[in-house]
């Protein structure tokens, strides 16, 4: 027993110190892992921008946006001939606004204050996003909500998605796209800051996005790219925007829109958009064309932007049938299409160089049939001629809503 004690006692150290070194080398390579991994490029982490994007929201809004160049013919001054009579002077002034696509045959909301003129007197032109310009056609407004209906006779034109309104919350962010101070299409962001009612009742959205002169008519688009408002007036002290700018919900202006549209189509007849001379007959045909069979009448000229010259009627070119109807003269061509509506599609045969095309069509709209007309108010006490006024709008010195 005393034997193995002393065997233990002698083994002992040396198997200690081998556990002491096996632990110590064991260490060792592990420190050297850790140094291994110390020294590899950390591998790399992407970095996301911590502020979202909106720009395929704002993307899918801007063709839909359409600039609006108005002539506004209004009173300049007023000279007094005699007791019983008034000169008025009319004066023109170019006036720039925004409109929203809001149809793809060719409707446009807007704001009445970018077209409104005196005496009715419109001449529009639009701008599309992709820089094509046509004359628009003024056909039907609401006084009491400032709005207007455009049509222009183009093409490819993409009509804007709308949004819920209810679903809009102060704080939500918003957009305001138009063509502020004719610098082009442009966009600025903002919040919601309230949903309120102004003093005739109208429920407006206010935002601090910027809204500056030719904003009006825009659009107001949520997130999402969709309208949510037609950006209408600012509130302000100087005349130019301060933070506080208001817009038409959809709510209310789609519905206006929809009855006006309606309402237009219904008052107006079918448009053609060309100026024609006498029919023609055995003399004019052997005149003009060097044979004397040729029937109808002789396209002088076409409207820009008009539904002929979308269709590809040319000057030149003899109309002789309308849908089933042969010409027999203007007045019963005429009545062919004045029994056809706005929008309608109507088949034109034409003869050009020897060859007889039929020409698909959709009439347009000619001069506007007006849906809510507005009363040109004049005043004057007495033979004094004091307070004429031959304006709609008054002017104010002190802190008020101001149309853009």
């Amino acid at each position: 027993m005393d034997r193995l004690a002393k065997v233990l006692q002698f083994l002992g150290w040396p198997i200690l110190c081998g556990i002491l070194v096996a632990v110590v080398i064991v260490q060792y390579r592990q420190l050297q892992e850790v140094a291994k991994l110390a020294r590899q490029p950390a591998p790399l982490v992407p970095i996301y921008d911590a502020q979202p994007s909106y720009s395929e929201a704002i993307a899918k809004a801007l063709p839909s946006v359409v600039a609006i160049n108005a002539t506004s013919v209004n009173v300049e001054s007023v000279e007094r001939a005699s007791e019983d009579r008034l000169n008025l002077y009319l004066g023109e002034r170019a006036s720039l606004g925004s409109g929203v696509i809001v149809d793809d045959r060719g409707f446009i909301l807007t704001n009445l204050h970018v077209v409104d003129t005196l005496f009715d007197a419109f001449d529009t032109e639009v701008t599309l996003s992709d820089g094509r310009k046509t004359p628009a056609t003024v056909v039907a407004w609401d006084q009491a909500n400032d709005l207007a209906v455009l049509h222009v006779n183009a093409d490819d034109l993409i009509p804007i998605e709308t949004g819920a309104v209810n679903e809009l919350k102060i704080g939500n962010v918003v957009f305001a796209i138009g063509y502020p101070r004719n610098i082009g299409q442009s966009v600025s962001q903002g919040i919601v800051g309230a949903v309120s009612y102004n003093k005739e009742g109208m429920a407006l959205i206010q935002t601090d996005a910027a809204i500056n002169p030719g904003n009006s008519g825009g659009a107001l688009i949520n997130r999402n790219g969709q309208l949510v408002g037609i950006n209408s007036s600012i509130f302000s002290e100087s005349g130019n925007f301060e933070g506080i700018g208001f817009a038409t919900p959809v709510s209310t202006a789609f519905p206006v829109f929809r009855e006006l549209m309606k309402d237009a189509i219904t008052a107006n007849s079918g448009y053609l958009g060309v100026l024609t001379g006498e029919a023609l007959d055995k003399n004019s045909s052997q005149l003009f064309f060097g044979v004397d069979n040729i029937r109808g009448m002789l396209v002088e000229s076409v409207d820009a932007g008009g539904a002929a010259e979308q269709a590809g009627i040319l000057p030149g070119d003899v109309i002789t049938q309308v849908e089933d109807t042969v010409v027999i003269d203007g007045q019963n061509i005429m009545m062919e299409i004045r029994n056809k509506k706005p929008g309608d599609t109507v088949t034109i045969e034409v003869y050009r160089e020897g060859q007889t095309l039929n020409l698909s069509t959709t009439l347009g709209f000619g001069q506007a049939i007006i849906i809510e007309a507005q009363e040109v108010q004049t005043g004057g006490r007495d033979t004094d001629g004091v307070d004429l006024e031959m304006d709609r709008t008054r002017a104010v010195t002190e802190a008020s809503i101001t149309k853009r």
